[in-house]
């Protein structure tokens, strides 16, 4: 916002002042209403887990989690398996979509996939709540939406958090994530496709909420509308640049829209 001179000038900055606040209130308002219009015709919600739940590894390094994946291949005499830039890669995903490019549906997968599962099922227990996940996932069960998860991450891992926080029965059975056919995930729409059709959804009638430019494509080619989250300026440009068009820095407007309090 332009701020107000001092002095006694009537001209210039004043009407840029009106105009800019004119046109912010307009953009806000804009934006609250394209909310309202994605939430109130959504019957069916699916929540990529990692991110627009919780941050799966808030207090449990990602990094770290990588590396050790790293380090199991070498104890097993295969650390050629990797390039030196996916030796140092943060995502542990990255890992095992290396491994499983070079040894698709092999035994050295599973055992894979099986230790980054026992990774992330111990970070639940210092996964920071993403603000208003909560409260958003217990008014939308209560208006009568039908909630699934759509995650890459173990499906075992997102059952265990949601129980841990009181909210597992808000989704359950329909949590659907990372199975050993790893070419499945996310942008693929396979556990979208899964959750939609056990809900009973058409695409239209459903709403995914996710924070990565995987989450938005995945539901694209599923047919359903997407509302992007992004915890900061970096994971909106990326939204951004992928295609989506609602995107929410924070779950509380989302929150006020559902509670008609916008």
């Amino acid at each position: 916002m332009v701020r107000r001179p001092l002095g006694n000038h009537h001209h210039g900055p004043d009407t840029l002042l009106v105009t800019s606040d004119t046109a912010q209130t307009d953009s806000v308002a804009t934006e609250t209403e394209n909310l309202r219009e994605v939430i109130n015709r959504a019957r069916f919600v699916l929540f990529d887990f990692d991110g627009p739940i919780c941050r799966l590894f808030a207090g449990h390094s990602a990094e770290d989690v990588a590396s050790d994946l790293v380090d199991w291949l070498a104890r097993q005499g295969l650390r050629g398996l990797l390039t030196e830039e996916e030796r140092v890669h943060p995502d542990p995903m990255a890992v095992l979509y290396a491994v499983d490019r070079r040894h698709p549906h092999s035994d050295l997968v599973t055992e894979l996939e099986e230790r980054l599962t026992q990774q992330e099922l111990k970070a639940v227990a210092s996964a920071w709540p993403t603000a208003y996940a909560d409260p958003l996932i217990r008014t939308w069960s209560a208006v009568g939406a039908r909630l699934a998860v759509a995650t890459n991450n173990s499906p075992r891992t997102a059952a265990r958090y949601l129980a841990s926080r009181g909210l597992a029965e808000c989704f359950a059975p329909n949590i659907y994530g990372r199975t050993r056919d790893l070419h499945r995930l996310k942008p693929d729409p396979h556990c979208l496709v899964r959750a939609l059709n056990a809900l009973g959804a058409a695409p239209s009638a459903a709403l995914m909420i996710g924070d990565a430019p995987s989450d938005f494509r995945a539901a694209q080619q599923a047919g359903v509308p997407f509302l992007g989250y992004a915890r900061n300026e970096d994971k909106e440009k990326l939204l951004r640049d992928a295609g989506a068009e609602d995107v929410v820095g924070s779950l509380e407007p989302v929150l006020r829209v559902l509670r008609g309090q916008v």
